[in-house]
Protein backbone atom coordinates (compact mmCIF):
# COMPACT_ATOMS: atom_id res chain seq x y z
CA UNK A 1 0.00 0.00 0.00
CA UNK A 2 2.09 3.20 -1.22
CA UNK A 3 -0.81 6.01 -0.52
CA UNK A 4 -0.81 4.36 2.61
CA UNK A 5 1.21 5.68 5.88
CA UNK A 6 5.00 6.75 5.93
CA UNK A 7 7.96 6.71 8.37
CA UNK A 8 9.01 10.03 9.94
CA UNK A 9 12.60 11.24 9.97
CA UNK A 10 13.98 13.99 12.17
CA UNK A 11 17.07 16.05 12.04
CA UNK A 12 20.62 14.98 12.65
CA UNK A 13 23.01 17.04 14.69
CA UNK A 14 25.16 19.33 12.62
CA UNK A 15 28.29 17.42 13.57
CA UNK A 16 27.03 14.11 12.15
CA UNK A 17 27.22 12.97 8.57
CA UNK A 18 24.43 13.35 6.01
CA UNK A 19 23.56 9.69 5.71
CA UNK A 20 20.20 8.76 7.17
CA UNK A 21 20.82 5.01 7.13
CA UNK A 22 23.14 4.31 9.99
CA UNK A 23 25.26 1.39 11.11
CA UNK A 24 25.74 1.11 14.81
CA UNK A 25 23.85 0.93 18.06
CA UNK A 26 20.99 3.17 19.08
CA UNK A 27 23.13 4.79 21.71
CA UNK A 28 24.70 7.06 19.07
CA UNK A 29 21.42 8.97 18.53
CA UNK A 30 20.54 12.38 19.86
CA UNK A 31 17.04 13.15 21.23
CA UNK A 32 16.02 14.91 18.00
CA UNK A 33 16.91 12.05 15.67
CA UNK A 34 14.37 9.68 14.22
CA UNK A 35 15.62 7.59 11.35
CA UNK A 36 13.55 5.89 8.71
CA UNK A 37 15.68 2.76 8.90
CA UNK A 38 18.14 1.34 11.38
CA UNK A 39 20.66 -1.25 10.22
CA UNK A 40 22.65 -2.88 12.98
CA UNK A 41 26.29 -3.78 12.60
CA UNK A 42 26.13 -7.35 11.23
CA UNK A 43 29.43 -8.22 12.85
CA UNK A 44 27.76 -8.14 16.26
CA UNK A 45 25.57 -11.18 15.66
CA UNK A 46 25.84 -12.25 12.01
CA UNK A 47 27.22 -15.66 12.98
CA UNK A 48 24.35 -16.44 15.36
CA UNK A 49 21.61 -18.86 14.17
CA UNK A 50 18.38 -17.21 13.07
CA UNK A 51 16.42 -18.48 16.09
CA UNK A 52 19.05 -17.08 18.48
CA UNK A 53 18.89 -13.70 16.76
CA UNK A 54 15.10 -13.60 17.13
CA UNK A 55 15.28 -14.58 20.81
CA UNK A 56 17.98 -11.96 21.43
CA UNK A 57 15.90 -9.25 19.77
CA UNK A 58 12.76 -10.20 21.72
CA UNK A 59 14.55 -10.28 25.08
CA UNK A 60 16.08 -6.88 24.41
CA UNK A 61 12.69 -5.46 23.47
CA UNK A 62 10.69 -7.02 26.32
CA UNK A 63 13.28 -6.02 28.92
CA UNK A 64 13.51 -2.48 27.57
CA UNK A 65 12.85 0.28 30.09
CA UNK A 66 10.58 1.95 27.48
CA UNK A 67 8.54 -1.20 26.91
CA UNK A 68 5.34 0.48 28.16
CA UNK A 69 5.85 3.57 26.00
CA UNK A 70 6.71 1.46 22.97
CA UNK A 71 3.51 -0.54 23.50
CA UNK A 72 1.52 2.70 23.82
CA UNK A 73 2.96 4.03 20.57
CA UNK A 74 2.08 0.80 18.76
CA UNK A 75 -1.48 1.04 20.14
CA UNK A 76 -1.86 4.66 18.97
CA UNK A 77 -0.57 3.86 15.49
CA UNK A 78 -2.75 0.74 15.45
CA UNK A 79 -5.84 2.88 16.01
CA UNK A 80 -4.65 5.10 13.19
CA UNK A 81 -4.46 2.13 10.82
CA UNK A 82 -8.10 1.10 11.38
CA UNK A 83 -9.79 3.91 9.39
CA UNK A 84 -6.99 3.85 6.80
CA UNK A 85 -7.53 0.15 6.13
CA UNK A 86 -11.23 0.80 5.60
CA UNK A 87 -10.87 3.91 3.44
CA UNK A 88 -8.04 2.58 1.25
CA UNK A 89 -8.89 -1.11 1.35
CA UNK A 90 -12.25 -2.61 2.31
CA UNK A 91 -14.76 0.10 1.43
CA UNK A 92 -13.78 0.36 -2.28
CA UNK A 93 -14.26 -3.41 -2.56
CA UNK A 94 -17.69 -3.24 -0.93
CA UNK A 95 -18.75 -0.30 -3.09
CA UNK A 96 -17.51 -1.76 -6.38
CA UNK A 97 -20.05 -4.58 -6.14
CA UNK A 98 -22.79 -2.02 -6.78
CA UNK A 99 -21.08 1.04 -8.23
CA UNK A 100 -19.13 2.05 -11.32
CA UNK A 101 -15.45 2.90 -11.28
CA UNK A 102 -16.29 6.60 -11.53
CA UNK A 103 -18.41 6.38 -8.37
CA UNK A 104 -15.69 4.46 -6.53
CA UNK A 105 -13.27 7.13 -7.76
CA UNK A 106 -15.47 9.73 -6.07
CA UNK A 107 -15.07 7.84 -2.80
CA UNK A 108 -11.28 7.87 -3.27
CA UNK A 109 -11.35 11.60 -2.47
CA UNK A 110 -11.84 10.52 1.16
CA UNK A 111 -8.17 9.53 1.29
CA UNK A 112 -6.83 12.97 0.34
CA UNK A 113 -6.39 14.40 3.88
CA UNK A 114 -3.61 11.92 4.65
CA UNK A 115 -1.64 13.23 1.68
CA UNK A 116 -2.23 16.89 2.54
CA UNK A 117 -1.69 16.99 6.30
CA UNK A 118 1.45 19.09 5.88
CA UNK A 119 -0.77 22.14 5.43
CA UNK A 120 -2.22 22.02 8.96
CA UNK A 121 0.60 20.25 10.81
CA UNK A 122 2.14 23.58 11.99
CA UNK A 123 -1.08 24.30 13.91
CA UNK A 124 -0.88 20.92 15.64
CA UNK A 125 2.73 21.60 16.62
CA UNK A 126 2.12 25.16 17.84
CA UNK A 127 -1.31 25.27 19.52
CA UNK A 128 -1.79 23.27 22.74
CA UNK A 129 -2.50 23.37 26.48
CA UNK A 130 0.84 23.12 28.28
CA UNK A 131 -0.72 21.79 31.51
CA UNK A 132 -2.56 18.95 29.78
CA UNK A 133 0.31 18.13 27.44
CA UNK A 134 1.46 19.30 24.04
CA UNK A 135 0.51 16.10 22.20
CA UNK A 136 -2.32 14.94 24.45
CA UNK A 137 -4.05 18.26 23.76
CA UNK A 138 -4.66 16.95 20.25
CA UNK A 139 -4.64 13.15 20.59
CA UNK A 140 -7.29 12.95 23.35
CA UNK A 141 -10.04 15.07 21.72
CA UNK A 142 -9.35 13.68 18.26
CA UNK A 143 -9.68 10.08 19.43
CA UNK A 144 -12.86 10.84 21.37
CA UNK A 145 -14.39 12.54 18.32
CA UNK A 146 -13.35 9.58 16.16
CA UNK A 147 -14.98 7.22 18.66
CA UNK A 148 -18.24 9.21 18.50
CA UNK A 149 -18.21 9.16 14.68
CA UNK A 150 -17.46 5.41 14.67
CA UNK A 151 -20.26 4.76 17.16
CA UNK A 152 -22.76 6.72 15.06
CA UNK A 153 -21.60 4.98 11.90
CA UNK A 154 -22.00 1.63 13.67
CA UNK A 155 -25.75 2.13 13.64
CA UNK A 156 -26.07 3.69 10.17
CA UNK A 157 -23.25 2.67 7.84
CA UNK A 158 -24.65 -0.74 6.84
CA UNK A 159 -27.83 0.91 5.59
CA UNK A 160 -25.81 3.45 3.62
CA UNK A 161 -23.58 0.79 2.02
CA UNK A 162 -26.59 -1.33 0.99
CA UNK A 163 -27.70 1.54 -1.26
CA UNK A 164 -24.38 3.16 -2.17
CA UNK A 165 -25.52 4.83 -5.37
CA UNK A 166 -27.94 7.05 -3.44
CA UNK A 167 -25.58 7.61 -0.51
CA UNK A 168 -22.15 7.85 -2.14
CA UNK A 169 -21.62 11.48 -1.11
CA UNK A 170 -22.63 10.76 2.48
CA UNK A 171 -20.29 7.76 2.65
CA UNK A 172 -17.45 9.76 1.12
CA UNK A 173 -17.88 12.69 3.55
CA UNK A 174 -18.00 10.37 6.56
CA UNK A 175 -14.74 8.68 5.64
CA UNK A 176 -13.21 12.00 4.62
CA UNK A 177 -13.86 13.16 8.18
CA UNK A 178 -12.34 10.12 9.89
CA UNK A 179 -9.30 10.12 7.58
CA UNK A 180 -8.80 13.80 8.41
CA UNK A 181 -8.99 12.96 12.12
CA UNK A 182 -6.59 10.05 11.65
CA UNK A 183 -4.12 12.24 9.75
CA UNK A 184 -4.21 14.87 12.49
CA UNK A 185 -3.69 12.22 15.15
CA UNK A 186 -0.69 10.99 13.15
CA UNK A 187 0.92 14.46 13.31
CA UNK A 188 0.57 14.56 17.09
CA UNK A 189 1.71 10.97 17.67
CA UNK A 190 4.76 11.43 15.42
CA UNK A 191 5.80 14.43 17.47
CA UNK A 192 5.17 12.68 20.78
CA UNK A 193 7.29 9.69 19.77
CA UNK A 194 10.40 11.87 19.86
CA UNK A 195 9.91 12.77 23.53
CA UNK A 196 8.02 9.70 24.74
CA UNK A 197 10.99 7.39 24.15
CA UNK A 198 14.35 7.75 25.83
CA UNK A 199 17.44 8.74 23.89
CA UNK A 200 18.74 5.21 23.38
CA UNK A 201 15.35 3.90 22.20
CA UNK A 202 14.46 6.51 19.57
CA UNK A 203 15.24 4.01 16.83
CA UNK A 204 12.08 2.11 17.88
CA UNK A 205 9.82 5.04 16.90
CA UNK A 206 9.62 4.20 13.20
CA UNK A 207 9.27 0.51 14.09
CA UNK A 208 6.25 1.32 16.27
CA UNK A 209 4.70 3.25 13.38
CA UNK A 210 5.31 0.47 10.87
CA UNK A 211 4.01 -2.30 13.12
CA UNK A 212 1.02 -0.37 14.46
CA UNK A 213 -0.33 1.08 11.21
CA UNK A 214 0.21 -2.13 9.26
CA UNK A 215 -1.56 -4.20 11.91
CA UNK A 216 -4.53 -1.84 11.95
CA UNK A 217 -4.62 -1.72 8.17
CA UNK A 218 -4.37 -5.52 8.02
CA UNK A 219 -7.34 -5.96 10.38
CA UNK A 220 -9.55 -3.48 8.53
CA UNK A 221 -8.64 -4.80 5.09
CA UNK A 222 -7.64 -8.46 5.04
CA UNK A 223 -9.38 -9.78 8.17
CA UNK A 224 -12.53 -7.70 7.79
CA UNK A 225 -13.00 -8.57 4.11
CA UNK A 226 -12.68 -12.28 4.91
CA UNK A 227 -15.12 -12.19 7.84
CA UNK A 228 -17.52 -9.99 5.88
CA UNK A 229 -17.57 -12.41 2.95
CA UNK A 230 -20.66 -14.61 2.71
CA UNK A 231 -18.71 -17.39 0.97
CA UNK A 232 -15.93 -17.43 3.57
CA UNK A 233 -18.35 -17.32 6.51
CA UNK A 234 -20.57 -20.10 5.17
CA UNK A 235 -17.55 -22.26 4.35
CA UNK A 236 -15.55 -21.86 7.55
CA UNK A 237 -17.72 -20.29 10.29
CA UNK A 238 -21.41 -21.15 9.89
CA UNK A 239 -22.84 -24.64 10.24
CA UNK A 240 -26.02 -23.44 8.48
CA UNK A 241 -25.54 -21.14 5.44
CA UNK A 242 -26.62 -17.52 5.89
CA UNK A 243 -27.20 -14.59 3.56
CA UNK A 244 -24.71 -12.28 5.31
CA UNK A 245 -21.12 -12.61 6.38
CA UNK A 246 -20.01 -13.18 9.96
CA UNK A 247 -18.95 -9.55 10.55
CA UNK A 248 -20.76 -6.50 9.23
CA UNK A 249 -19.28 -3.03 8.96
CA UNK A 250 -21.52 -1.47 11.62
CA UNK A 251 -20.56 -3.79 14.51
CA UNK A 252 -16.92 -3.59 13.43
CA UNK A 253 -16.91 0.20 13.72
CA UNK A 254 -18.81 0.06 17.04
CA UNK A 255 -16.15 -2.27 18.46
CA UNK A 256 -13.36 0.11 17.51
CA UNK A 257 -15.30 3.06 18.93
CA UNK A 258 -15.08 1.34 22.32
CA UNK A 259 -11.37 0.59 21.76
CA UNK A 260 -10.70 4.26 20.97
CA UNK A 261 -12.42 5.33 24.20
CA UNK A 262 -10.49 2.83 26.34
CA UNK A 263 -7.10 3.87 24.95
CA UNK A 264 -8.02 7.53 25.35
CA UNK A 265 -9.12 7.04 28.96
CA UNK A 266 -5.78 5.40 29.66
CA UNK A 267 -4.03 8.49 28.27
CA UNK A 268 -6.14 10.83 30.40
CA UNK A 269 -5.86 8.92 33.68
CA UNK A 270 -2.49 7.20 33.64
CA UNK A 271 -0.23 8.97 31.15
CA UNK A 272 1.46 12.27 31.87
CA UNK A 273 3.43 14.19 29.29
CA UNK A 274 6.84 15.74 29.91
CA UNK A 275 6.26 19.38 28.93
CA UNK A 276 9.94 20.20 29.30
CA UNK A 277 10.88 18.02 26.32
CA UNK A 278 10.38 19.79 23.00
CA UNK A 279 11.30 18.56 19.54
CA UNK A 280 12.68 20.74 16.81
CA UNK A 281 9.25 21.66 15.47
CA UNK A 282 8.58 23.57 18.64
CA UNK A 283 11.26 26.13 17.87
CA UNK A 284 9.29 27.44 14.90
CA UNK A 285 6.01 29.28 14.92
CA UNK A 286 3.24 28.74 12.39
CA UNK A 287 4.33 31.58 10.09
CA UNK A 288 8.01 30.60 10.24
CA UNK A 289 7.19 27.00 9.34
CA UNK A 290 5.31 28.05 6.21
CA UNK A 291 8.15 30.39 5.24
CA UNK A 292 10.59 27.50 5.61
CA UNK A 293 8.45 25.33 3.33
CA UNK A 294 8.44 28.09 0.71
CA UNK A 295 12.24 28.47 0.89
CA UNK A 296 12.66 24.73 0.31
CA UNK A 297 10.34 24.79 -2.71
CA UNK A 298 12.26 27.70 -4.29
CA UNK A 299 15.48 25.69 -4.63
CA UNK A 300 15.93 25.15 -8.42
CA UNK A 301 16.83 21.47 -8.22
CA UNK A 302 14.09 20.95 -5.61
CA UNK A 303 11.52 22.11 -8.15
CA UNK A 304 12.73 19.43 -10.56
CA UNK A 305 12.55 16.86 -7.77
CA UNK A 306 9.00 17.93 -6.86
CA UNK A 307 7.89 17.40 -10.48
CA UNK A 308 9.30 13.86 -10.32
CA UNK A 309 7.44 13.17 -7.07
CA UNK A 310 4.14 14.41 -8.51
CA UNK A 311 4.19 12.52 -11.83
CA UNK A 312 6.30 9.41 -11.22
CA UNK A 313 3.38 7.24 -10.03
CA UNK A 314 0.93 7.95 -12.83
CA UNK A 315 1.84 4.77 -14.68
CA UNK A 316 1.18 2.57 -11.65
CA UNK A 317 -2.13 4.03 -10.46
CA UNK A 318 -4.42 1.89 -12.68
CA UNK A 319 -2.73 -1.29 -11.43
CA UNK A 320 -2.71 -0.16 -7.80
CA UNK A 321 -6.34 1.00 -7.70
CA UNK A 322 -8.36 -0.87 -10.33
CA UNK A 323 -6.70 -4.23 -11.05
CA UNK A 324 -7.87 -5.84 -7.81
CA UNK A 325 -11.38 -4.48 -8.38
CA UNK A 326 -11.36 -5.88 -11.92
CA UNK A 327 -10.26 -9.28 -10.60
CA UNK A 328 -13.18 -9.25 -8.16
CA UNK A 329 -15.43 -8.29 -11.06
CA UNK A 330 -14.12 -11.21 -13.12
CA UNK A 331 -14.81 -13.73 -10.36
CA UNK A 332 -12.03 -13.57 -7.75
CA UNK A 333 -13.61 -13.91 -4.31
CA UNK A 334 -12.91 -11.36 -1.63
CA UNK A 335 -11.49 -13.99 0.71
CA UNK A 336 -9.04 -15.07 -2.03
CA UNK A 337 -7.91 -11.48 -2.38
CA UNK A 338 -7.55 -11.22 1.40
CA UNK A 339 -5.41 -14.37 1.41
CA UNK A 340 -3.17 -12.94 -1.29
CA UNK A 341 -2.70 -9.76 0.75
CA UNK A 342 -1.88 -11.88 3.82
CA UNK A 343 0.87 -13.73 1.94
CA UNK A 344 2.15 -10.49 0.45
CA UNK A 345 2.62 -8.75 3.83
CA UNK A 346 5.88 -10.46 4.96
CA UNK A 347 7.35 -9.92 1.48
CA UNK A 348 6.95 -6.17 1.93
CA UNK A 349 8.71 -6.29 5.30
CA UNK A 350 11.60 -8.35 3.90
CA UNK A 351 12.27 -6.18 0.86
CA UNK A 352 11.72 -3.01 2.89
CA UNK A 353 14.68 -3.93 5.08
CA UNK A 354 17.04 -4.76 2.23
CA UNK A 355 15.97 -1.81 0.08
CA UNK A 356 17.34 0.48 2.79
CA UNK A 357 20.74 -1.19 2.46
CA UNK A 358 20.69 -1.01 -1.34
CA UNK A 359 19.97 2.75 -1.30
CA UNK A 360 23.50 3.73 -0.31
CA UNK A 361 26.55 4.84 -2.23
CA UNK A 362 26.79 7.24 -5.14
CA UNK A 363 23.72 5.89 -6.99
CA UNK A 364 21.30 6.21 -4.10
CA UNK A 365 18.20 5.99 -6.30
CA UNK A 366 19.35 3.14 -8.53
CA UNK A 367 17.05 0.64 -6.72
CA UNK A 368 14.20 3.13 -7.14
CA UNK A 369 14.83 3.37 -10.90
CA UNK A 370 15.04 -0.40 -11.33
CA UNK A 371 11.85 -0.86 -9.32
CA UNK A 372 10.16 1.77 -11.53
CA UNK A 373 10.73 -0.40 -14.60
CA UNK A 374 9.65 -3.54 -12.72
CA UNK A 375 6.40 -1.87 -11.63
CA UNK A 376 5.63 -0.95 -15.23
CA UNK A 377 6.23 -4.56 -16.25
CA UNK A 378 4.00 -5.78 -13.43
CA UNK A 379 1.29 -3.33 -14.50
CA UNK A 380 1.38 -4.72 -18.03
CA UNK A 381 1.37 -8.28 -16.70
CA UNK A 382 -1.60 -7.49 -14.46
CA UNK A 383 -3.64 -6.51 -17.51
CA UNK A 384 -2.94 -9.95 -18.97
CA UNK A 385 -3.93 -11.61 -15.69
CA UNK A 386 -7.29 -9.82 -15.78
CA UNK A 387 -7.83 -10.52 -19.49
CA UNK A 388 -7.14 -14.26 -19.24
CA UNK A 389 -9.01 -14.83 -15.98
CA UNK A 390 -10.77 -18.24 -16.24
CA UNK A 391 -14.37 -17.89 -17.34
CA UNK A 392 -15.41 -20.88 -15.23
CA UNK A 393 -14.02 -19.42 -12.02
CA UNK A 394 -10.70 -19.23 -10.24
CA UNK A 395 -8.52 -22.34 -10.31
CA UNK A 396 -5.70 -23.15 -7.90
CA UNK A 397 -3.08 -22.70 -10.59
CA UNK A 398 -4.43 -19.33 -11.67
CA UNK A 399 -4.59 -18.17 -8.06
CA UNK A 400 -0.82 -18.67 -7.90
CA UNK A 401 -0.48 -16.57 -11.06
CA UNK A 402 -2.49 -13.79 -9.42
CA UNK A 403 -0.46 -14.14 -6.24
CA UNK A 404 2.92 -13.99 -8.00
CA UNK A 405 1.86 -10.90 -9.94
CA UNK A 406 0.65 -9.15 -6.79
CA UNK A 407 3.79 -10.02 -4.82
CA UNK A 408 6.11 -8.86 -7.60
CA UNK A 409 4.25 -5.56 -7.92
CA UNK A 410 4.21 -5.08 -4.16
CA UNK A 411 7.92 -5.89 -3.92
CA UNK A 412 8.76 -3.23 -6.51
CA UNK A 413 6.45 -0.75 -4.78
CA UNK A 414 8.15 -1.35 -1.43
CA UNK A 415 11.63 -0.96 -2.91
CA UNK A 416 10.59 2.35 -4.46
CA UNK A 417 9.04 3.61 -1.25
CA UNK A 418 11.99 2.67 0.94
CA UNK A 419 14.55 3.86 -1.61
CA UNK A 420 12.91 7.26 -1.95
CA UNK A 421 12.53 7.57 1.83
CA UNK A 422 16.22 6.77 2.30
CA UNK A 423 17.22 9.35 -0.32
CA UNK A 424 15.04 12.05 1.24
CA UNK A 425 16.56 11.21 4.62
CA UNK A 426 20.02 11.86 3.25
CA UNK A 427 19.29 15.18 1.51
CA UNK A 428 17.12 16.75 4.24
CA UNK A 429 18.54 19.87 5.84
CA UNK A 430 19.51 18.67 9.36
CA UNK A 431 18.60 21.98 10.99
CA UNK A 432 14.96 21.75 9.84
CA UNK A 433 14.81 18.01 9.27
CA UNK A 434 11.21 17.52 10.43
CA UNK A 435 9.71 20.18 8.15
CA UNK A 436 11.92 19.14 5.24
CA UNK A 437 10.97 15.48 5.49
CA UNK A 438 7.27 16.15 6.01
CA UNK A 439 7.16 18.35 2.89
CA UNK A 440 8.83 15.80 0.60
CA UNK A 441 6.89 12.83 1.96
CA UNK A 442 3.63 14.76 1.59
CA UNK A 443 4.43 15.54 -2.05
CA UNK A 444 5.41 11.92 -2.67
CA UNK A 445 2.14 10.67 -1.17
CA UNK A 446 0.12 13.23 -3.08
CA UNK A 447 1.76 12.03 -6.30
CA UNK A 448 0.08 8.68 -5.72
CA UNK A 449 -3.26 10.18 -4.67
CA UNK A 450 -4.23 12.99 -7.04
CA UNK A 451 -4.51 10.82 -10.23
CA UNK A 452 -6.81 8.20 -8.66
CA UNK A 453 -10.09 10.06 -9.10
CA UNK A 454 -9.38 10.98 -12.73
CA UNK A 455 -8.12 7.53 -13.69
CA UNK A 456 -11.15 5.75 -12.24
CA UNK A 457 -13.49 8.14 -14.01
CA UNK A 458 -11.58 7.53 -17.24
CA UNK A 459 -12.07 3.76 -16.88
CA UNK A 460 -15.84 4.27 -16.94
CA UNK A 461 -15.66 6.92 -19.67
CA UNK A 462 -13.88 4.57 -22.08
CA UNK A 463 -16.00 1.52 -21.20
CA UNK A 464 -18.88 0.55 -23.49
CA UNK A 465 -21.06 -2.37 -22.33
CA UNK A 466 -24.64 -3.18 -23.28
CA UNK A 467 -26.98 -5.86 -21.92
CA UNK A 468 -28.52 -7.62 -24.91
CA UNK A 469 -31.88 -9.12 -23.95
CA UNK A 470 -33.61 -11.97 -25.80
CA UNK A 471 -36.41 -10.97 -28.16
CA UNK A 472 -39.52 -9.96 -26.24
CA UNK A 473 -37.68 -9.84 -22.89
CA UNK A 474 -37.18 -6.09 -22.78
CA UNK A 475 -34.94 -3.35 -24.06
CA UNK A 476 -31.18 -3.36 -23.85
CA UNK A 477 -29.44 -1.23 -21.24
CA UNK A 478 -25.92 -0.31 -20.08
CA UNK A 479 -24.18 -2.91 -17.92
CA UNK A 480 -20.87 -1.27 -17.08
CA UNK A 481 -21.20 -1.84 -13.32
CA UNK A 482 -20.85 -5.21 -11.61
CA UNK A 483 -24.39 -5.01 -10.23
CA UNK A 484 -25.79 -4.29 -13.71
CA UNK A 485 -23.88 -7.29 -15.14
CA UNK A 486 -25.36 -9.59 -12.49
CA UNK A 487 -28.85 -8.24 -13.19
CA UNK A 488 -28.34 -8.72 -16.91
CA UNK A 489 -27.38 -12.38 -16.49
CA UNK A 490 -30.20 -12.94 -13.97
CA UNK A 491 -32.75 -11.62 -16.47
CA UNK A 492 -31.44 -13.92 -19.19
CA UNK A 493 -29.43 -11.35 -21.12
CA UNK A 494 -25.81 -11.12 -22.19
CA UNK A 495 -23.58 -8.21 -21.20
CA UNK A 496 -21.69 -7.38 -24.38
CA UNK A 497 -18.53 -5.38 -23.59
CA UNK A 498 -17.48 -3.49 -26.71
CA UNK A 499 -14.68 -1.53 -25.05
CA UNK A 500 -13.22 -2.08 -21.60
CA UNK A 501 -11.82 1.21 -20.33
CA UNK A 502 -9.53 -0.61 -17.89
CA UNK A 503 -7.25 -1.82 -20.67
CA UNK A 504 -7.32 1.51 -22.51
CA UNK A 505 -6.48 3.57 -19.43
CA UNK A 506 -3.89 1.11 -18.09
CA UNK A 507 -2.06 0.86 -21.41
CA UNK A 508 -2.14 4.64 -21.87
CA UNK A 509 -0.73 5.29 -18.39
CA UNK A 510 2.02 2.70 -18.85
CA UNK A 511 3.02 4.22 -22.19
CA UNK A 512 2.94 7.76 -20.75
CA UNK A 513 5.04 6.68 -17.76
CA UNK A 514 7.58 4.98 -20.01
CA UNK A 515 7.95 8.12 -22.13
CA UNK A 516 8.32 10.31 -19.02
CA UNK A 517 10.82 7.89 -17.49
CA UNK A 518 13.09 7.86 -20.54
CA UNK A 519 12.71 11.55 -21.37
CA UNK A 520 12.63 13.21 -17.95
CA UNK A 521 12.47 11.08 -14.79
CA UNK A 522 15.51 8.86 -15.39
CA UNK A 523 17.96 11.65 -16.40
CA UNK A 524 16.63 14.05 -13.75
CA UNK A 525 16.86 11.53 -10.90
CA UNK A 526 20.31 10.41 -12.06
CA UNK A 527 21.49 14.04 -11.98
CA UNK A 528 19.85 14.95 -8.66
CA UNK A 529 21.23 11.98 -6.74
CA UNK A 530 24.77 13.20 -7.51
CA UNK A 531 24.26 16.69 -6.08
CA UNK A 532 26.35 17.31 -2.94
CA UNK A 533 24.42 17.66 0.29
CA UNK A 534 25.01 21.40 0.70
CA UNK A 535 22.98 22.17 -2.44
CA UNK A 536 19.86 20.88 -0.69
CA UNK A 537 20.28 23.16 2.35
CA UNK A 538 18.22 26.27 3.03
CA UNK A 539 19.60 27.31 6.43
CA UNK A 540 22.89 29.09 7.07
CA UNK A 541 23.72 26.81 10.00
CA UNK A 542 23.67 23.66 7.84
CA UNK A 543 25.87 25.10 5.07
CA UNK A 544 28.76 26.02 7.33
Amino acid sequence: MEDAPRRRTREQSSSSNDVGITIGGSGTHTPTQKYAFEIEDPASYAKLPLTDRVVKKWRAFYGNKDFGNITLLIALYWLQGIPLGLAHGSIPFLLKEKLSFAQVGLFSLAGYPYSLKLFWSPFVDSLYDRKFGRRKSWIVPIQLITALVFWWMGGHIDGLVRNPAENIYGIMYLFLAIVFLSATQDIAVDGWALTLLSKENLSYASTCQTVGINCGFFLSFTVFLALNSVEFSNKYLFSVPRDEGFLQLGPYLAFWAVAYVLVTLYLIVFKTEDSSSEDEAGSYGIAETYKTIWRICKLPHMQQFIIVLLVAKVGFIPNDTTTQLKLIERGLHREDMALAVLIDFPVQIFFGYYAARWSQGASKLKPWRLAFVLRLLCSALSMSVVYYFPQGGLTTGYFYVVLITMVASSMAKTVQFVGMSAFVTQIADPVIGGTYMTLLNTLSNFGGTWPVYFIMRAVDYFTSATCLMPAGMGDSYACATQEARKLCVKEGGVCNVTWDGYYIVSASCILLALIMFVGYIQPTVHRLERHPAHLWRVTKESTK
